[in-house]
């Protein structure tokens, strides 16, 4: 039996995954670590509320199998470089190195299409400057999943989804395949699966693949 950690558990992938966890034979414990504590009666579940500053205080939190991190944000939420760049980069980064040293051997990472460190897209970039720094920890197993526009219902209203969403929806048949829209809920899958492989080694999955979940 097996203990995960969740980031970003109040997200759109994560409240699902977090579901999917919590239901999973695989796992006899599993924490989440959020800023505002959420309500739940599970007994696996353990609930670490903190912010980015506050990780190094739980390091004990992090002895743990498998991590998963949800966390993202958008520019127009964070509405800073840097703040985005708080979210998107030196959050995850840190729970990777805690987890790492806690002895976790997996890290399942959720990132975004076209995810490119060399990128001019400074979101790109950031997304494929995080996927490359955790790289550098050398997990016995490190998935990245890289998917395209996220279809569900989001707690959050994001200015100018419902457009795009329309798009997908109305003109999908003339979009590729890598590019359509991917159902939160098949990311949530897709985490929950691929950890169960173990795979070794470093595996990217693109948005096509992940539309199989």
């Amino acid at each position: 039996m097996k203990t995960a950690l969740v980031a970003g558990a109040t997200g759109l992938i994560g409240s699902q995954l977090l579901e999917l966890l919590l239901r999973a034979d695989r796992y006899e414990k599993v924490i989440a670590i959020t800023r505002q504590p959420l309500e739940r009666s599970d007994p696996k579940f353990q609930n670490v509320v903190t912010g980015l500053e506050g990780l190094g205080q739980f390091k004990e939190s992090f002895r743990v199998d498998d991590v998963f991190c949800c966390l993202g944000t958008t520019m127009g939420k964070a509405k800073t470089r840097e703040a985005f760049r708080k979210v998107d980069f030196e959050y995850p980064v840190a729970l990777a190195q805690l987890s790492k040293e806690q002895g976790a051997r997996q890290f399942l990472l959720v990132s975004a299409l076209g995810a490119n460190k060399l990128s001019s897209i400074f979101y790109n970039r950031v997304k494929g400057e995080t996927e490359e720094a955790i790289a550098t920890m050398d997990f016995e197993s490190y998935h990245i999943l890289r998917p395209s526009l996220l279809l569900g219902n989001r707690t959050e209203h994001r200015a100018g989804e419902g457009s795009i969403k329309w798009v997908y929806n109305t003109l999908g048949f003339l979009i590729p395949w890598k590019y359509k829209g991917v159902e939160s809920s098949k990311v949530a899958r897709a985490m929950l699966e691929l950890a169960a492989q173990e795979k070794k080694g470093r595996i990217v999955h693109e948005s096509d693949v992940l539309q199989s979940f």
